[in-house]
């Protein structure tokens, strides 16, 4: 597909791969720079170098070919299946798991867990997400565990899609924090959207700012090294309670993206993953309107790290001083 535009007034003479990256941010600026080799950029009908540098008035056109994906297969991958119906399944996703697949993971995810399941048992999964997502109404990060609900037919994933956008979904996740935020309770309200630098992070640093606001209750201190923290989350922004808990100046351990190495390791405790985990899961039911409500407590790897912070310093409740 052939995409053309013309660089407006204003813009400040850059590479055109470094222009490009920040305008489209799904493709990496190596896999922009290919396509420029490859003379599928063209500036003003010319073929030029990644190294060009752009200009006001620059007509460009760029071709992105379409990534056609291998003929996904149903895998063997064991799932938690904690309620299955005619219409939906939920399940506990286990860290680790890319949710659905993408360039350098064609297999070995959760959707082609499903496609097992499913296939196993002669049902189906709706069609609304396409070839690549079919089913999946939501997603959680490949680090995050946690409760997810699967659509099987195309009615119960719209009716689930707009619970998701009207924010009527019943939502709490669990996360161990560096250090203990000075309020016990409190609410964050930061505009967040993809950074306007690292493509592939989300900050308040943005073009596109969207609003996403994030309530969280101090569950238990670890001394001042670091907390367990339940966060309820009012919008659903990708990344929204890492850079939101990041901006509070308590990054989730294990999050080296926002935290950076600091939060990899807590007092020589190492820390395997990213220990966030959606604890809760609430909608109403797509057949009879019913209000279900699921809840799956953290793993065991997030409990060891409990385990371990509790032997350095025993855990108080939030509620003393």
């Amino acid at each position: 597909m052939v995409t053309e535009f013309v660089v407006t007034a204003g813009e400040l003479p850059k590479r055109l791969d470094v222009f490009l990256v920040n305008r489209e941010p799904k493709l990496s600026r190596s896999a922009l720079q290919r396509l420029i080799e490859q003379g599928r950029v063209r500036i003003n009908g010319q073929a030029v170098k990644p190294s060009y540098k752009i200009r006001p008035g620059d007509a460009i056109a760029f071709d992105i070919p379409k990534a056609e994906p291998l003929e996904l297969k149903g895998e063997s991958i064991p799932l938690e299946i904690l309620f299955e119906d005619d219409v939906l399944l939920l399940l506990n996703k286990p860290a680790g798991l890319v949710v659905h697949p993408a360039p350098g993971h064609w297999a070995g995810t959760l959707v082609n867990a499903l496609l097992h399941h499913f296939q196993a048992s002669g049902s189906t999964m709706s069609t609304i997400g396409g070839k690549e997502r079919p089913g999946l109404v939501h997603r959680l990060d490949k680090d995050t565990s946690g409760v997810m609900v699967i659509a099987k037919t195309d009615e119960a994933h719209r009716a689930l899609s707009s619970q998701f956008k009207h924010h009527t979904i019943t939502r709490v996740y669990e996360a161990l924090i560096l250090g203990v935020p000075r309020k016990g309770h409190g609410l964050i309200e930061l505009a967040i959207g993809r950074d306007r630098k690292e493509r592939k992070m989300f900050s308040a640093h943005t073009a596109r700012p969207k609003e996403s606001v994030t309530e969280y209750k101090v569950d238990h201190r670890f001394g001042k090294l670091a907390a367990h923290v339940l966060l309820y989350p009012r919008t659903g922004r990708t990344h929204q309670l890492r850079v939101h808990l990041t901006s509070l100046g308590h990054p989730i351990l294990g999050d080296q993206t926002y935290g950076g190495k600091k939060v990899c390791a807590v007092e020589g405790i190492e820390i395997p993953r990213v220990m966030l985990h959606a604890r809760t899961l609430g909608f109403h039911h797509p057949s009879n309107g019913e209000f279900r409500e699921y809840t799956k407590p953290f793993p065991s790897d997030m409990e060891q790290i409990v385990q371990s912070l509790t032997g350095l310093t025993p855990p108080r409740s939030a509620s003393t001083s």
